[in-house]
């Protein structure tokens, strides 16, 4: 995705965050959000997807590796497993086959079989809209369930992996590090219908611009709403 460049503002004073009561924080959370949507109109999930339970699958695979080698592996393992239903009748060695070039093969195929079963003993083999019910699936907590009523069922969601973690506190838009808090936090400061899109925007800021090490601040859009929580060394 092409990101639009806002001209550098280097010489720009980081914000003081001392005196910002909550509705000063909402009003300046609106307008970062409005700059992230001009510069990051197309902003979506980079794992590839046809429905709701390869999202489940494809995001439990995720973990400690790259999207990219996600949707490089996803496409065979659903060409043979299609279903909820074929993916818990696999066996075992196939499934690790098919995923090992994920990492924690054995892990996540145990997982991803694990919540295939549950689906279809529990729920019919149809992935469920509700946090309550997605949360029961083994291995799936919120992050993972919010990332599926977000993305796959249009649903207001705030999901928070690294990216939106450190992205979020670099912005003085939390204080937290436990990733439900900072959810409930930008819960706080934008009205649902922006939560999914906020956070989809969020991840790839935080991937192409404020980085873990060396964040871009003189290239980033945010760069005057932006207080630079943590950061010492900016690029």
């Amino acid at each position: 995705m092409a990101l639009k460049r806002a001209s550098p503002r280097s010489n720009s004073k980081p914000l003081n965050l001392a005196r910002e009561g909550l509705p000063a924080r909402r009003k300046r959370a609106a307008k970062i959000a409005r700059a992230l949507a001009r510069s990051l109109p197309d902003a979506w999930c980079a794992l590839d997807h046809r429905n709701a339970f390869e999202l489940l699958v494809a995001t439990i695979l995720s973990a400690q590796c790259t999207d990219a080698m996600v949707n490089q592996v996803t496409p065979a393992l659903f060409r043979e497993l299609p279903t909820p239903a074929a993916l818990a009748a696999a066996d075992p060695a196939r499934v690790e086959e098919l995923v090992k070039r994920t990492g924690f093969f054995r892990q996540k195929t145990k997982a991803i079989q694990a919540t295939a079963r549950a689906l279809v003993e529990g729920h019919g083999g149809v992935v469920p809209e509700e946090m309550e019910r997605l949360t029961t699936l083994p291995g799936v907590g919120r992050k993972t369930a919010n990332v599926v009523r977000g993305t796959a069922f249009d649903l207001p969601a705030v999901f928070v992996d690294t990216h939106v973690r450190r992205v979020a506190v670099r912005l003085g838009l939390t204080r937290e590090d436990d990733p439900d808090r900072i959810e409930k936090d930008i819960q706080a400061l934008l009205p649902p219908r922006d939560w999914t899109r906020f956070a989809h925007r969020l991840i790839h800021h935080g991937r192409r611009v404020c980085v873990a090490r060396r964040p871009r601040c003189s290239e980033c859009v945010l760069s005057a709403l932006c207080p630079r929580v943590g950061v010492d060394h900016a690029a």
